[in-house]
C-alpha cells in the first residue's frame, strides 16, 4: 500500500464544513488512527473538535481512480495554528509526524508528503526566515524517513487572506507565497500547488469545503504529473459531480449504514433492514 503524510496547519487538517460537500466513501482509502489502518471518513485529521474537510480526501479519491484495485493510506499529522517554528527539527510536531510516518512505513510505502502551512507566519516579517526553516524541515524529514526522493507538494496560501475575519491578521501572506514558490522551484522533487480561485469559510482564514475538494485535485495533479500546478484545472467541477454520483461498493454501503446507526441517525430496526437490503443487493 502507498501512503501519504499530511503535515502543516489547519488548512491541511481541514476546516471545511462537512455538510457542504458530498461525502467520499472509498474502501481503498485508509487513514492511520490509533495505530491501525481504518477506512477513511472525514474528518481525517481531527486535531481539533472543529476539524472538517481538507484536501486529502479528494487527493486520495483521485489516486484510486488512477490505481484501480490498489489502496492508499493517509497519515494525518497537521496541527491547527502551528507556526513554522513549531515544525523545527526537534519540535514535537515534527517528531510526532516522523514517528507516525515510520510506523505507517512498516506496512506501506511512503509515496508523498502534502504540506500546507504559513498563515501563522504571515505577519511580523516572519517571511524573511521562512525559506530556510522550510528547507531545513524538508531535508530533515527526508533524512529521518530515509526517503531522499519523496515528492513534497506545497500548497499556496489562500488569496482571500488579509481581508476579513481572522484572515485580516495574515497581512504578509503574499510574501509567504513568494517564498513557497521559490522553495518549490529550487528544491528537488518539490511541487507548487496554486490556491487560485479558492474561497474561504466566513472566518476569512480557512478554505471552505468545496474549495478543499478542488485543492486536493490540484495536489494530486502535482503529485501524479510531478509538476507545478499554477492554474485552475479544467476538470475540477466535472470531477466533483462524478465523485458525488459514484456508485458505492457493498462494503462502503455497510460502512455508511453503520456510521448512521452509531450516530443515532437510524434505529436498530432501520439499521437491520437497511443492512439486509445491502446484503441482498447485487
Amino acid at each position: 500500500m502507498k501512503s501519504i503524510l499530511l503535515i502543516g496547519q489547519s488548512n491541511m487538517a481541514g476546516r471545511g464544513f462537512i455538510e457542504d460537500v458530498s461525502p467520499i466513501y472509498n474502501e481503498q482509502i485508509h487513514m492511520l488512527r490509533n495505530g491501525r489502518w481504518q477506512m477513511m471518513a472525514e474528518p481525517i485529521n481531527p486535531d481539533r473538535h472543529v476539524s472538517g474537510v481538507g484536501p486529502a480526501a479528494s487527493f486520495a479519491q483521485a489516486w484510486t481512480e488512477d490505481h484501480p484495485g490498489e489502496s492508499i493510506g493517509l497519515i494525518p499529522c497537521a496541527e491547527g495554528g502551528s507556526s513554522i517554528d513549531e515544525w523545527s527539527m526537534d519540535g514535537f510536531l515534527t517528531r510526532h509526524a516522523i514517528s507516525e510516518a515510520k510506523f505507517a512505513m512498516e506496512t506501506s510505502e511512503l509515496a508523498g508528503i502534502l504540506w500546507h502551512q504559513g498563515e501563522s507566519d504571515s505577519y511580523g516579517e516572519r517571511y524573511k526566515t521562512y525559506k530556510d526553516k522550510l528547507l531545513t524541515l524538508f531535508k530533515h524529514l527526508r533524512e529521518e524517513l530515509k526517503a531522499p526522493d519523496v515528492p513534497i507538494m506545497i500548497g499556496e496560501l489562500g488569496h482571500f487572506l488579509g481581508e476579513t475575519g481572522f484572515g485580516k491578521s495574515a497581512v504578509e501572506y503574499k510574501q509567504i507565497n513568494q517564498v513557497i514558490s521559490e522553495v518549490a522551484r529550487t528544491e528537488g522533487n518539490c511541487y507548487f500547488v496554486t490556491s487560485k480561485g479558492l474561497t474561504a469559510n466566513p472566518d476569512g482564514i480557512h478554505i471552505d469545503a468545496l474549495s478543499q475538494r478542488r485543492f486536493g485535485l490540484r495536489y494530486y495533479e502535482a503529485f501524479s504529473k510531478q509538476k507545478h500546478v499554477f492554474d485552475v484545472l479544467d476538470n475540477e467541477h466535472e470531477w466533483m459531480e462524478k465523485a458525488a454520483n459514484r456508485e458505492l461498493t457493498k462494503n462502503e454501503k455497510i460502512f455508511v449504514q453503520s456510521t448512521k446507526f452509531a450516530l443515532g441517525q437510524l434505529s436498530f430496526e432501520e439499521f437491520s433492514i437497511n443492512l439486509s437490503n445491502v446484503n441482498e443487493s447485487k
